[in-house]
């Protein structure tokens, strides 16, 4: 599960979706020949509700309720206590500097609580173009300066739950220090961290590293200097602490102290020797300093570990580990005192992936132990606690496990551990997926149950990789790293669980047939199993398809427009077509293995792919595919295309890189050629959404760059001109991975981030684009049918699905159709077709793509409307003035 998260990840990065990382802004005005408009949106996020690793939670020492919280890959946030909720601070982190969404460290300063830090980077080797920094903020959060830093930080990187590497002085405010990876040894900051500089006096800048051997320079990083702790009994008001600690990535020299404000440092006797120290925390009360030790830097990682007790008055170490190092197979990280009782200390075992992490707590200064759970007879467990997941229900995972393992777990890389300063009772953990916490904590200590709930409504941390908006249905459906993906059936509401059989670690892929949305495929990542799912109940429940030999990762997939078929392009083998779900694969021809794949959207028979600057085309079903002739595309394989529903061969292409061709292409003629969209600088993603009012064609959404600025754009003219929905504040960093408008909600658009979830904007915008083309109206003349179904109602709404049938014999070229409610039923949403509405009276028009209706054929919309106690169904139709006969 989570251990595949850090190369998810990062092999995604490597293999191409940032191949040498984001493009740098242009510098200069935007081009005076572009048009660039902009556009009020609200943003919020599709709720999972975590997702992700939290390493580090921070609780100031002298305001009750304000705390903070830091993720890996997903920003920064600050607890609000009124509504128990995460408010995201990183959000204005801007694509050429997605590195910094990574965040490594966090200090709160206790002199001046309106003052907050955070030290941002993601990686330290070459997948992040750019150095880190410390920003710093006199307002919580809500607003940030940047100072930059000469190396880079790893807020992604192994050892990211050791800490805090960042520390705010007690008494002289202005002073801070910063632990640096890399061998960069210990920094400061005298200036409230405007600037910073080395201390050279320090002797250590560590030597531990992961894996030595690893060539990418990811694994074999010197993890540098870990946590930074003041003494605060050593100083006064105005002048700095004295007495300082720090812990270093060293097994033989893993502590430092200095004693005069860090002008000199020495290693301190007498300590431990053969383990990594994670953390560092300090009783001054007591005069205890408390050090959880590991074997390895973690997170994932872990196979022994020690708890230590320093005396800072007499020098002694003491042993208080809560079991004897031969019965650990895990390492010690997660470390707090309680600061209303300073006696009362706790430790997690954060790498004990099975059958549980495990919790210890000592109201005696680490003199005994009791821990969070044991074993009363194997393998049968019994639990200091309950746990309540109800507001997150897929922390079960839907597993169903054996004993000693149990769902929900208590967690899992359970390094950030904090009891509330101010709240004996209250106590937030970091796992791997979620902020556990309790507010019953001292229950504990009277041998009664206390209750483990949540604590993360707000912090979205998912990695995305793919969304799709069906036309009914559910209007979003995810692929997610590590947690595999998510049908939302309302974006307010957290889904009861991810996708289910087979549990993919990482989701890949995602498509859907145009004409039949209840067909869902899923390719994915998992250990072992099928890489490949299919559904066809939209999503809400899947079975597993089998691999064709050699399949190692889950790549891409595309469905047929009418679900009949499919066509998968897995990691490991070559591109394979299927009839029917996936049980039976033959090797496609005429295409390189690792091409990504999409599928016409009318034609089911026509297929698409792309590698290495060459489109490719199937039109039997992904059995053989031709090179396109089409030039000019781009040359690497950082592309994303999609093919436009409703119109047979429209196809639109975005991707390349800062050395070559890079930009947004349309093709009408399905791929034979290209035309490359001349106000578009840059572009990673397209996708499409409902038509603005008065347009045919429908909305675009790009993440790309335009008139020299970097944002998420929309057009309702077929790109002519275009319209920047997101702003300054809201930029997640890396939005490359995807983009999709709602085929129902004009102007209503999902983007991926990189740690940050699935975040929907919905316009303020009323009005929209037009078309040229109006479309034609039908011939009076000709005969229709309808079919009008309710398919779903409540209490206050209702969906419908229209069938319009051509029972003439000439062509329409365009249709208009009317009828009347009898109840007071209001449409508020419909897809595939453009409605008005004026009183009772409604009339549909057509798209521009579904206009042209053969005799014999059938065109469908469906919508949803409110309603009152009744809910008539209207009997009446009329298409241009002649009555249509109701089926």
């Amino acid at each position: 599960m989570r251990r595949t998260r850090v190369l998810t990840t990062v092999l995604a990065l490597a293999a191409g979706l940032l191949a040498g990382g984001p493009p740098a802004l242009a510098a200069g005005a935007p081009d005076p020949a572009t048009t660039l408009a902009a556009d009020t949106y609200t943003w919020k996020n599709a709720r999972i509700d975590g997702g992700g690793f939290v390493p580090g939670i921070v609780f100031n020492r002298s305001e009750k309720d304000l705390a903070y919280a830091r993720t890996d890959i997903g920003g920064a946030y600050r607890w609000q206590e009124s509504t128990k909720t995460w408010t995201p601070l990183l959000d204005s982190v801007g694509w050429d500097d997605w590195g910094h969404t990574g965040v490594v460290s966090l200090a709160s300063d206790s002199a001046d609580p309106d003052r907050v830090y955070a030290a941002v980077g993601t990686y330290t080797n070459d997948w992040d173009p750019t150095n880190g920094a410390v920003l710093r903020s006199t307002d919580r959060g809500a607003s940030w300066k940047k100072a930059d830093l000469p190396f880079k930080l790893g807020g992604n990187m192994p050892g990211r739950g050791m800490g805090e590497r960042l520390a705010v002085d007690p008494h002289d405010n202005d002073v801070l220090y910063l632990g640096a990876p890399s061998g960069h040894g210990l920094w400061r900051s005298t200036d409230a961290g405007a600037t910073w500089s080395e201390v050279t006096a320090f002797p250590n800048p560590g030597n531990y590293a992961q894996d030595p051997s690893d060539t990418s320079g990811y694994a074999s990083d010197n993890q540098g200097i870990t946590w930074v702790t003041f003494d605060e009994s050593t100083g006064s008001a105005g002048s700095a602490t004295k007495t300082v600690y720090v812990g270093v990535a060293d097994k033989e020299n893993a502590v430092y102290r200095s004693t005069d404000a860090g002008a000199t440092w020495q290693r301190i006797a007498g300590q431990p020797t053969g383990h990594l120290a994670h953390k560092g925390v300090l009783d001054a009360e007591n005069g205890y300093l408390y050090l959880a030790y590991s074997d390895t830097g973690g997170p994932y990682d872990g196979g022994k570990g020690r708890l230590y007790r320093y005396a800072t008055a007499t020098g002694t170490w003491t042993d208080i580990s809560p079991v004897a190092e031969a019965d650990t197979y895990y390492g010690f990280s997660g470390l707090t005192v309680d600061r209303q009782n300073p006696g009362t200390v706790m430790a997690t075992a954060y790498s004990s992936w099975w059958p549980d992490t495990q919790i210890f707590r000592s109201t005696d200064s680490g003199g005994t132990w009791t821990q969070a759970w044991s074993y009363t007879s194997y393998p049968d467990r019994e639990n200091r606690y309950t746990m309540d997941v109800s507001s997150s229900p897929w922390l079960t995972w839907g597993a169903n496990p054996s004993p000693p393992e149990q769902t929900p777990k208590l967690g899992w890389m359970t390094e950030a551990l904090e009891i509330d300063p101010f709240d004996s009772d209250r106590m937030m953990y970091g796992t791997g997926a979620t902020v556990y916490g309790t507010q019953n904590l001292t229950n504990w200590d009277d041998d009664t149950s206390f209750t483990i709930t949540p604590m993360v409504r707000g912090l979205e941390e998912t990695a995305v990789n793919d969304l799709i908006s069906p036309p009914s249905g559910a209007p979003l459906i995810s692929a997610l790293g590590d947690i595999g993906g998510f049908r939302h059936t309302d974006l307010t509401k957290v889904p009861s669980m991810m996708f289910t059989q087979p549990n993919f670690t990482s989701t890949t892929s995602l498509d859907f047939a145009e004409s039949d949305p209840n067909t869902v495929v899923r390719a994915g990542n998992l250990d072992s199993g099928p890489h490949i799912a299919f559904s066809t109940d939209n999503g809400a429940n899947w079975f597993a398809g089998t691999d064709p030999s050699g399949v190692s990762g889950g790549g891409t997939v595309a469905a047929a427009a009418d679900g009949s078929r499919f066509v998968w392009s897995p990691q490991g083998a070559g591109v394979h077509h299927a009839t029917g779900f996936g049980t039976s694969w033959s090797a496609s021809s005429g295409i390189p293995a690792g091409a990504v794949v999409e599928s016409d959207r009318v034609d089911p028979k026509t297929f698409y792919g792309f590698k290495s600057g060459k489109f490719y085309v199937s039109t039997d079903g992904g059995a053989t595919f031709t090179a396109s002739s089409a030039t000019g595309l781009p040359a690497g394989d950082s592309v994303r295309f999609k093919a436009l529903p409703g119109v047979k061969g429209d196809v639109w292409l975005a991707g390349g890189a800062s050395d070559g061709a890079y930009g947004l292409w349309h093709s009408t003629d399905s791929g034979a050629t290209f035309t490359k969209l001349s106000n578009v600088d840059e572009a990673d993603t397209v996708g499409f959404g409902k038509a603005a009012p008065g347009a045919s064609y429908q909305t675009l959404f790009t993440s790309a760059e335009i008139g020299g600025v970097r944002g998420v754009f929309r057009s309702t003219d077929r790109g002519a001109t275009w319209t920047r929905v997101n702003d300054d504040a809201h930029q997640w960093g890396w939005t490359g991975a995807a983009i999709t408008g709602d085929p129902r909600v004009y102007g209503r658009v999902y983007v991926a981030t990189n740690g940050r979830g699935v975040v929907y904007g919905d316009t303020s915008d009323t009005g929209g684009g037009t078309d040229p083309e109006e479309p034609e109206e039908p011939d009076p003349s000709g005969a229709c049918a309808v079919t009008y179904r309710i398919t779903n109602q409540w209490t206050d709404g209702f969906q419908a699905d229209v069938q319009l049938t051509n029972t003439g014999s000439a062509t329409w070229n365009g249709w208009s159709l009317n009828w009347s409610f009898a109840n007071g039923q209001k449409i508020s949403q419909l897809w595939n077709g453009s409605p008005t509405q004026s009183g009772p009276s409604v009339t549909v028009r057509n798209t521009d793509w579904n206009g042209t209706v053969a005799a014999g054929s059938s065109v469908a919309f469906g919508f949803t409307a409110t309603r009152s106690a009744t809910n008539t169904a209207p009997t009446v139709f009329e298409l241009g003035g002649q009555a249509c006969a109701v089926r």
